[in-house]
């Protein structure tokens, strides 16, 4: 909201270009690090492991953890036919991290079926998040708001729907989180913007790439030919 959209994102027609990663493999890759990582993230809020009931209930954990995931990734596939027009892998990793956002709130107390339920929900909201910030012309670099933000709100009140949480208590809890994080940081945000530092490089450095405009090196050389320079004797 703050610092505007990348250069060219959004076309005077309405039209979005899109932007996909430089390196999908390793985006990939760095999704599959992160489930691995709820493991530890989800199974360790257990905070203990001294019986056989805790034992069972570290592995429900996990088990949930992993179902709301993969439920993610197979229903945000699916669904970014119908959003996107296509089958887009990056909206898929989107929608495993917004299953994993989603059963975070309360992997130890919801069934097996509810997990699944729990985190495909979560992968269409996350799709069509990823839509809606479109629309809305809000560039989103990598879908962090709709997997984090809505998927996150929707995990939090689905513990009431499918383990009898208190909704007043989550809401209210939902709210004041809110309000107090996007306060803060558009004011920090602002603060920065209006400063001599700022919170954009310059045209020039965009249109280039704050590898090479900045830092001086490609961080992809292999998309760049670069001829050999040779000292004449």
């Amino acid at each position: 909201m703050i610092a505007g959209p990348r250069l060219g994102k959004f076309r005077a027609n309405g039209d979005v270009r899109p932007t996909p990663p430089s390196n999908v493999l390793v985006v990939t890759l760095g999704v599959f690090i992160l489930w691995l990582g709820w493991f530890g993230f989800n199974g360790g809020s257990q905070l203990k492991l001294g019986s056989a009931a805790d034992a069972v209930a570290m592995s429900n954990i996990l088990v949930n953890t992993n179902l709301a995931a993969a439920a993610g990734v197979i229903v945000s596939l699916a669904f970014s036919r119908f959003i996107f027009g296509r089958v887009d892998l990056i909206v898929g990793l989107n929608g495993a991290i917004a299953g994993l956002v989603s059963i975070t709130a309360g992997p130890d107390v919801t069934d097996h079926y509810w997990a699944v339920i729990i985190g495909a929900i979560g992968g269409i909201l996350c799709s069509a998040g990823m839509r809606l910030l479109e629309k809305l012309k809000l560039d989103d670099v990598v879908g962090a708001i709709p997997a984090h933000l809505i998927a996150g709100v929707w995990g939090t009140l689905a513990v009431c729907i499918a383990a009898g949480g208190d909704f007043i208590a989550q809401i209210v809890g939902v709210l004041a989180v809110g309000v107090f994080v996007f306060v803060l940081s558009w004011l920090l945000w602002k603060v920065l913007a209006l400063s001599p530092l700022g919170i954009r490089v310059t045209r020039d450095v965009e249109e280039l790439g704050q590898d090479a405009g900045e830092l001086g090196i490609e961080a992809y050389p292999e998309f760049v030919l670069m001829p050999e320079t040779y000292e004449e004797k």
